[in-house]
């Protein structure tokens, strides 16, 4: 195959045809109702938009197939795939041509519409396909600003098809096109920003919640714990301050303690995470055992990590093996292949007779955050005194 960098035949391309060539007589009314119809589709039926698009610039242009390429950057140096094709050409819907070896690179690196006379005579890619093109009309297909989506372009059965008018006409298309698309992903983020927010809405009510369980939990601990009047409230004020820092990782955005830099490993995290719920009497032994590697997190799975953990903590106060004065919670993790594996285990709390009939928000913020953020998963069961569950999250996930 020849390379990108080697130059078509001057007789490859011919845009300076164009304004040479006899103008075919024009419709404006055509034309008008044309657009008139993109903008009806965008509002009821915006995924038709750019099926629609090739259809009317082939039927306005009297072309014969046509179809956009739309620019994949990945694998490098990108690539165009082949959508929404309409006529002779159709069933080539979704190949791949080179982005720096194709009529549609040359398109975009000149930012007009281009004119091209038989290019399978270069583009082996063509050729080998046993396609032939007389004629196509390419014009460049932007989303906005600088980055290109593809091209439209059209092929004509013959030579000498194409005008200054079928160029002008296919650019408005494109550039009416261009603005719907713009439109629809401004209505697309505003839709996804409002979801966020009434998601973010729904974590803080049950953060809100959770908050004040654990903390009758706490206050009830600390009583039973504390000799003293005295002795109870520094006990609890003690607890408040590390569920404060626990609660505090969940949001790390928001987290302004001067030791934020050191919050990057597992230990440390989970440290933190169950600090609210440890014993505090002098001599008392722990209520966790946590063990694993030292794993370091990147900012942003540190906050899905915390979050994780300190949801299941929360429920085992509420529910599980936190709730009874004697339960205990064991927490290890360690790497298998690719993965890090984290076991949970409950055991001493009070008797659960069935599991849950339902899964609450926690429950699902829970399974959510493994699963779409890390691309990982979740599995728990229920036994007699507590939850057992596995979190499996791919490690590199765990860098970001």
């Amino acid at each position: 195959m020849p390379t990108a960098f080697q130059i078509p035949p001057s007789d490859i391309y011919i845009t300076g045809e164009l304004a040479l060539r006899a103008l075919k007589p024009g419709d404006a009314t055509r034309e008008t109702r044309a657009l008139q119809e993109l903008a009806t589709r965008m509002l009821d039926h915006p995924e038709e938009v750019l099926p629609n698009f090739v259809a009317l610039a082939m039927e306005i242009t009297g072309g014969s197939s046509a179809g956009v390429s739309l620019y994949e950057d990945d694998p490098a140096p990108g690539i165009f795939r082949w959508r929404y094709l309409h006529g002779k050409l159709a069933p080539f819907e979704n190949a791949t041509t080179p982005r720096n070896f194709s009529p549609c690179g040359i398109t975009l690196d000149e930012n007009r519409p281009v004119l091209s006379r038989h290019p399978e005579i270069f583009y082996n890619w063509i050729s080998d396909a046993k396609i032939v093109v007389p004629e196509v009309l390419l014009v460049p297909l932007y989303l906005g600003g600088a980055e290109p989506l593809g091209t439209l372009w059209i092929v004509s059965d013959r030579e000498g098809h194409f005008d200054a008018n079928d160029a002008r006409i296919a650019g408005e298309l494109a550039t009416f096109v261009g603005t719907a698309l713009r439109m629809l992903n401004t209505q697309k983020a505003l839709k996804q920003a409002l979801e966020e927010q009434e998601m973010l809405a729904k974590e803080m009510s049950h953060r809100v919640k959770n908050l004040f369980a654990v903390a009758e939990g706490m206050v009830r601990l600390s009583a039973r714990s504390g000799e003293t009047k005295e002795e109870m409230v520094k006990t609890l004020i003690g607890r408040f301050h590390a569920l404060a820092n626990a609660h505090g990782l969940v949001r790390r955005s928001f987290h302004t303690g001067a030791d934020a830099s050191r919050l990057l490993d597992l230990a440390v995290l989970m440290e933190t995470i169950v600090r609210p719920h440890e014993r505090v009497a002098p001599g008392a032994p722990s209520r966790f055992a946590i063990s694993g590697p030292a794993i370091p997190c990147g900012e942003h799975a540190l906050n899905g990590v915390a979050l994780i953990f300190h949801e299941l903590a929360t429920n085992a106060a509420k529910y599980g093996a936190l709730h009874s004065d004697g339960g205990q919670v064991d927490v290890r993790w360690a790497q298998e292949g690719e993965d890090l594996i984290f076991r949970w285990s409950e055991q001493g709390g009070p008797a659960i007779t069935a599991p849950p009939q339902a899964i609450g928000f926690g429950g699902k913020l829970l399974n959510d955050t493994v699963t779409r953020q890390f691309g990982g998963s979740f599995e728990h069961a229920w036994e007699p005194q507590g939850l057992k569950a596995v979190v499996r999250l791919p490690m590199k996930n765990l860098a970001n």
